[in-house]
């Protein structure tokens, strides 16, 4: 592989994290919502956009807040592909007046939407220092109390206390960045 070649694929794969930490969430919930829930058809929609997103990132534009409602248009486009004509058609306008918080609230079937925000968390806590992760893990996975956790990690329970302060900040903050604003 040559060195424009790698250079190509590490900005792809850049763009491609970016989109999915910032929208992913969101438009899976979207397609998932628009497709009567079908899980793994809402996945190759967002796949879909995904690619379209990197080939044509000028349509785009950044990956800030203003993106999320033109990739909305291109899960709804590409639902409406799938339905026919048809159903587009009756579709397109009731999407298009609903803004940006009422498509952020539509939500998937129960089962959808918790292995939805299971993911999310999992890779946001990925983000987190290890002894963060750690502390937390132990303290809402395993359900030990503060001074439970100390003995298991071998810390005084005010590193626990500290460590859980800014683990909690640390987490809010990346599961922020990945479109998940009600925390």
């Amino acid at each position: 592989m040559d060195i424009n070649a790698a250079a190509v694929m590490t900005d792809a794969d850049t763009f491609l994290k970016t989109l999915y930490r910032r929208h992913g969430s969101a438009l899976l919930r979207l397609a998932a919502r628009l497709l009567g829930g079908d899980w793994h058809r809402a996945q190759d929609i967002v796949q879909e956009v995904a690619i379209r997103a990197w080939q044509r990132p000028m349509d785009v534009g950044p990956m800030d807040a203003t993106a999320r409602h033109r990739l909305f248009t291109v899960v709804s486009d590409l639902v409406g592909d799938l339905a026919g004509d048809a159903h587009h058609d009756q579709m397109e306008p009731r999407l298009e007046m609903a803004g940006e918080a009422d498509m952020a609230m539509l939500a998937a079937p129960d089962a959808v939407d918790q292995t939805l925000t299971a993911r999310v968390v999992w890779d946001a806590l990925a983000d987190l220092a290890p002894p963060q992760r750690e502390v937390l893990l132990h303290l809402h996975y395993l359900d030990r109390s503060v001074s439970q956790a100390a003995r298991a990690l071998g810390v005084p329970t005010g590193t626990v206390k500290s460590r859980t302060y800014y683990a909690t900040r640390a987490l809010r903050s990346a599961l922020r960045e990945r479109g998940i604003t009600d925390c």
